[in-house]
């Protein structure tokens, strides 16, 4: 089948309770415009996935449509809309030449603490409890407001750190042939400078993820706190989604 761009699932992960995650019911990602019927019979008939969620600015959804297909439930998640300069795109990439780094720590502060990404994951993890479904998630490159989003649903399931940071440093190597695709079709468009900012913000470095949580421990006290004061979720809510998502060994 042909390669769906940092596409994996959420699933075996062992937890510290002795737990396991779920498998056949999350999957993450990058954006799935220009389906092949391969690639699109895959996710419907083989995975079986009946709900898409899609972190993507509506420019970005604009721009590039997911593909669909008849009885899928697509819902739109903007996480960050509130956000000025979140350097998500590819635009906003080559605009912030020479200090993406910056950019990028930026960006994980407001996926912590903004509304639009309170508000979006808090809509996300509800309905991941409340309908339970195949269900795949993506952003753009499935590496940045995806990844967060995955760190979440697996601290939230009782992972290590360890193992959640694995799960998001693996976005480096299965994106690396669309990120090199990226660079040789915009080489002659930007200079040296930009082609090396560009390359910095197409990876995910380990500091990103750690400023996410440093944010949250900052604003929050901890992450319990967090997805009761910030994401507004039910003080039940990690046994709920346990009980979903995690099969006891």
């Amino acid at each position: 089948m042909e390669e769906l761009t940092n596409f994996r699932p959420l699933a075996g992960y062992s937890t510290l309770d002795g737990g396991r995650f779920k498998a056949g019911l999350l999957y993450r990602g990058g954006q799935i415009a220009d389906l092949t019927p391969t690639q699109l019979a895959f996710l419907r008939d083989r995975l079986k996935i009946s709900k898409v969620i899609d972190f993507r600015s509506l420019a970005e959804r604009t721009q590039y449509p997911d593909s669909t297909w008849s009885g899928l439930d697509y819902e739109p998640i903007d996480v960050l809309v509130d956000a000025k300069k979140s350097g998500v795109s590819i635009e906003g990439m080559v605009y912030h030449a020479g200090d993406i780094g910056d950019v990028m720590l930026a960006t994980y502060e407001q996926l912590a603490i903004s509304s639009s990404a309170q508000q979006g994951y808090q809509q996300f993890l509800e309905e991941l409890v409340d309908t339970p479904q195949p269900t795949f998630f993506h952003c753009f490159a499935g590496k940045d407001r995806t990844g967060v989003a995955s760190a979440l649903i697996l601290k939230i399931a009782g992972v290590s750190d360890q193992e959640i940071f694995d799960d998001y440093l693996k976005t480096n190597q299965s994106r690396k042939k669309a990120n090199e695709k990226i660079l040789a079709q915009l080489s002659d468009q930007l200079t040296e400078a930009q082609q090396k900012a560009l390359g910095q913000a197409l990876v995910v470095d380990q500091r990103y993820l750690q400023r996410f949580f440093v944010t949250v421990n900052q604003h929050y006290g901890n992450f319990e706190t967090y997805l009761t004061d910030g994401l507004k979720l039910s003080p039940n809510f990690v046994t709920l989604f346990r009980h979903q998502y995690v099969d006891r060994v």
